[in-house]
């Protein structure tokens, strides 16, 4: 479809993002964890963990070209915006959105 993401590699236990600051990093400041997956008959060694694929990859799929591919159709843009815009309340619950939650 042509929508554009963005590949962030991250820290397996969830600590931080490699991105900014952290880029050149090969462990984890918080945890110490290695950056790169190890194979099972390597041991862990420095030189044998900076390079290979990365442990954990976040995929970025920015939301605002999102959002303006659904509201590029006239008609969805209607239909998208019908709980804000087009829908009559008068009190009574007639649909989920008439709640408070």
């Amino acid at each position: 479809m042509g929508m554009k993401y963005q590949k962030i590699h991250a820290c397996p236990n969830d600590c931080i993002l490699y991105i900014d600051e952290f880029e050149e990093m090969h462990k984890c400041p918080k945890c110490r964890v290695s950056w790169y997956k190890v194979k099972d008959d390597e041991r862990s060694s420095d030189e044998s963990t900076k390079e290979g694929p990365p442990t954990k990859v976040l995929w970025y799929l920015p939301i605002i070209p999102r959002f303006r591919r659904l509201f590029a159709n006239k008609d969805d843009a209607k239909d998208l915006t019908w709980h804000a815009d087009g829908r009559n309340y008068d009190g009574m619950l007639c649909h989920l959105a008439d709640s408070s939650q």
